[in-house]
């Protein structure tokens, strides 16, 4: 018997501390998706090798793998040179961002034949939660089969899925990344903590280097070492509010969800080789301003603070300047300020050894707020060039420009760079963490 559970029973009081755990959730982990649905696009592609990558170029890095390609050890972040160097049959095929979404999109309709999807967690992971009539073990795992069938069969046979029940949402996770392609794994409350004993560290959520190395610094080396500490004792290692929130996960509670909401909008880019100079970079970060500005109309917000970010080539640290805002959503209040903030970054650019080389540049809105009875201005009807009445007229045409460019396609209508050039290739993508809408490939 593991020594925990010894601990347990010979502290009853504490074990009836527990409220019942039952199977309260299903977390659902597609396969490989980006290469997955390149795969079910192309049939030449089945079965063979093959990793996503923004460009076909082997200066850049996979952003996906295959099933085929994971065996040679080739995962997301590998260069792309390297894993030509390690698969000689390898394929590059670049990302399609778009489909994804629609794929998503799809499959995230066929699971809703089966349950409510309570939270789409990223492009390739959704979780549900179990109602009473669905928790049993049998129920649920005949649920998980019928959704996995139905993704097969009515949106592409390539698409596989991995998936994990447990009593809480934490748990269902965990379960389903041990085992991968097409797995199934049940976690019951008889079984908790320690069938979590044998897991990494590393592969809880929240649980990096730096928080790795807290937790050894306190004594902690492992999930065992941490559940078989007191509550509060195991909330101090890991510091913070709610310390002792994962213990009690980790033992299969389900914890009421913390309540979260959008602070900042933002977009970020790799300039080509050829666009790191300082007009290049301006043209490029105006462009992903207006893809702020049009995605916080759409959203329905209002930014107070703008953020120019980047890295240069020879620093791996971030550079940063912000300003603030007038409480705005309008595209062109919002150039107005990034403009400003060019001589900041030509002036940092130009400190360095090599000149201004600048790799990735971002654009943040940040403190953010919802529009709430919008009223008309009353400088409306004032002279176009009047001060008063020009952030009424500019607002009206940044939504004009919005309503065009989702009709007729992106780029159908902009704000062109004020000295001329041509901006880097600034298209939507996809962060695992978040799933672009439709509109965004227009904006």
């Amino acid at each position: 018997m593991p020594k925990t559970q010894e601990k347990w029973e010979a502290k009853p009081a504490n074990l009836l501390a527990f409220p019942p755990r039952p199977l309260r959730w299903l977390f659902l982990d597609l396969n490989s998706y980006f290469a997955s649905v390149e795969q079910q696009l192309d049939p030449a592609l089945r079965g063979k090798p093959i990793i996503v990558a923004p460009v076909d170029a082997d200066t850049t890095v996979a952003i996906a793998a295959s099933i085929e390609a994971k065996r040679y050890g080739i995962s997301t972040g590998t260069p792309v040179w390297e894993a030509k160097q390690i698969c000689r049959d390898i394929i590059v095929t670049p990302a399609r961002h778009a489909r994804y979404v629609e794929f998503h999109d799809a499959i995230v309709a066929e699971i809703w034949r089966h349950i409510p999807v309570t939270h789409v967690c990223s492009i390739d992971e959704v979780a549900c939660r179990l109602l009473d009539n669905e928790n049993s073990r049998e129920a649920a795992v005949a649920l998980a089969r019928r959704i996995k069938a139905g993704i097969r069969a009515n949106v592409g046979e390539c698409l596989t899925s991995s998936v994990g029940i447990a009593p809480n949402r934490l748990l269902a996770k965990l379960a389903s990344d041990m085992q991968k392609p097409d797995g199934l794994i049940v976690f019951t409350e008889d079984q908790l903590p320690h069938r979590l004993f044998d897991m990494p560290l590393r592969d809880i959520a929240g649980i990096g280097a730096k928080m790795e190395r807290r937790l050894a610094q306190d004594g902690i080396l492992d999930i065992r070492q941490y559940c078989e500490r007191r509550p509060r004792d195991a909330g101090t290692a890991w510091g913070g509010t709610n310390g002792d929130r994962l213990w009690y996960q980790l033992h299969g509670v389900d914890l009421p969800e913390k309540p979260s909401q959008s602070r900042s909008i933002g977009h970020s880019h790799v300039l080509s080789p050829n666009k790191r100079a300082l007009e290049p970079t301006r043209v490029t970060a105006r462009r992903l301003a207006l893809k702020c500005a049009s995605r916080l109309r759409r959203k329905g917000y209002r930014s107070r603070l703008l953020v120019l970010h980047g890295k240069f080539e020879d620093d791996k640290s971030n550079w940063r300047a912000a300003i603030k805002l007038p409480c705005t959503e309008d595209s062109f209040v919002i150039l107005a300020a990034l403009d400003s903030l060019f001589p900041r970054l030509a002036e940092a650019g130009r400190k360095r050894p090599g000149g201004f080389r600048l790799r990735m540049v971002g654009v943040t809105l940040s403190e953010i707020e919802a529009v709430e009875g919008e009223q008309g201005s009353l400088f409306a009807a004032l002279d176009p060039d009047d001060p008063l009445a020009r952030e009424t007229r500019t607002l009206a045409l940044s939504r004009a420009m919005d309503r065009i460019n989702e009709k007729f396609g992106r780029h159908a209508v902009s704000v062109g760079p004020l000295n001329g050039g041509r901006v880097d290739a600034v298209g939507t993508k996809i962060a695992f963490g978040r799933i672009p809408e439709m509109n965004e490939f227009h904006e």
